[in-house]
This record gives C-alpha cells, sequence and structure tokens, in this order.
C-alpha cells in the first residue's frame, strides 16, 4: 500500500507531542488525524477512514486501554500502544486486549516509522472481520436487516432506537457517554440541556419490556452515560 493512501490516527494528550508526531508521521508521507482523548478517537475510528492508530494509554476520561477495549469490538485497525517507560503490567494488559505493538515513552522517532511501517506490512493481507448479527439471551438484533427480534417478536425501532440498541448491544458491559452516543447516533454534538437522547432511550426499555427483555438492563450511569448490563 503506498503511503499516501494510508491514514494514520493519533490519539494522545500531550499537545506537544502530538503535533510534533503527526508532524514526523506527516514528513514520512503519510495522511494524519489527531485528537486529544478517547471518546474522540473512538469517533474518528468508527469512519473507518484510518489503517493504523498511535494510542496513548494515559488519557484524560476514558484512557487508551478502556478505549481499545471498546475499539475491538467492531474494529480490527492495527493499534500500536505509547506507554511510560518500564511500565511493563500496561504493556501486558493492552496486548492481552488486542494491542498490535507498543512503544515506550520517550521513544525514537527511526523506532516508530519503523514499527508503523512493520505493522502495516503484515496487516494488509488480513481484512477485518464485521459484525452484523449479535444475540444476546433472547435477543436478536441485526444490522443488515435493520430488524430487533426478541422471543420471535420483531420489535417496531425507529432508526435512532435502533441505532442506540446496536450501539450499546455491540459495547455490551461498557459505559458509553452521552457525548458520544450523541455523535454517533443523532449526529450532533451533545447540547447542555440536550435531552432528546434519554427520550430515545427511554422508548427504547418501554418497547424492550413490553416484548418481555428486562428494558432495565439499559441502565442509566449518573454523571457518565449508559450501559447495557
Amino acid at each position: 500500500m503506498a503511503k499516501q493512501s494510508v491514514n494514520i490516527l493519533i490519539v494522545e494528550d500531550d499537545l506537544a507531542l502530538n503535533q510534533q508526531m503527526a508532524e514526523m508521521i506527516q514528513d514520512a508521507g503519510y495522511g494524519v488525524d489527531s485528537c486529544h482523548d478517547g471518546e474522540s478517537g473512538l469517533l474518528l475510528a468508527k469512519k473507518g477512514l484510518h489503517q493504523l492508530m498511535l494510542l496513548d494509554v494515559m488519557l484524560p476520561g476514558r484512557d487508551g486501554v478502556s478505549t481499545l477495549r471498546m475499539l475491538r469490538k467492531t474494529s480490527q485497525m492495527p493499534v500500536i500502544m505509547a506507554t511510560a517507560k518500564g511500565a511493563e503490567e500496561e504493556r501486558i494488559t493492552g496486548l492481552q486486549i488486542g494491542a498490535d505493538d507498543y512503544i515506550s515513552k520517550p521513544f525514537n522517532t527511526t523506532e516508530l516509522l519503523l514499527r508503523i511501517e512493520a505493522l502495516l506490512r503484515r496487516s494488509q493481507p488480513v481484512a477485518p472481520p464485521v459484525t452484523h448479527h449479535i444475540s444476546l439471551d433472547d435477543l436478536t438484533i441485526d444490522m443488515r436487516a435493520r430488524e430487533v427480534n426478541v422471543n420471535d417478536t420483531i420489535l417496531e425501532l425507529t432508526a435512532i432506537q435502533f441505532n442506540i440498541l446496536w450501539e450499546l448491544v455491540v459495547h455490551r458491559g461498557e459505559t458509553l457517554s452521552k457525548a458520544y452516543l450523541s455523535q454517533q447516533v443523532l449526529n450532533r454534538a451533545l447540547g447542555a440541556y440536550d435531552r432528546g437522547l434519554d427520550m430515545h432511550i427511554s422508548r427504547v426499555r418501554r418497547k424492550l419490556d413490553s416484548a418481555g427483555w428486562p428494558g432495565e438492563r439499559l441502565q442509566t450511569v449518573h454523571g457518565e452515560g449508559y450501559c447495557l448490563k
């Protein structure tokens, strides 16, 4: 793959280091996008425009480990994690949940570029799997058919309600922030007094309950967002 067709996503909260990495990677001929927190990294990764992610472990809000865990539920994009020198436990955890490589800070720029090139070479022959159908107890959700089935009963959901439930089922057990869901599902930034997402969540709960599937499993995590248990 030609470098000009490769886009790399940098998720690093140190503004100076983020800019330094972006300039170095651009000078090497790659395309670059950058952000400074895990939530933004996930939203950018969802667009499917990048071939590799450089992910810092120590991020504000959602840290790098949590970001990687969520990413791996829907994407096999190659990821190089950046860890503090000597942080062996962080490296082991990252590799266990799906990191492809890691580099210790402070890192040698030549080594980072070589690791990027090597990982891109290894990753090209493998097409990432895509999830279209998920079953959870008596609930099944099919992205291709845009259909939700509970105990052989099809739920009548709006497009927004379906997308909310899909995100929560795909990331079950993880707390999704209101900001993330608003951007991903409603395609807008979350306003300070925006109650639209709460209204949609409440209606999804009621429809699940009416079909005999416990809507209370779609839980509100106060001050954070929503989680499907």
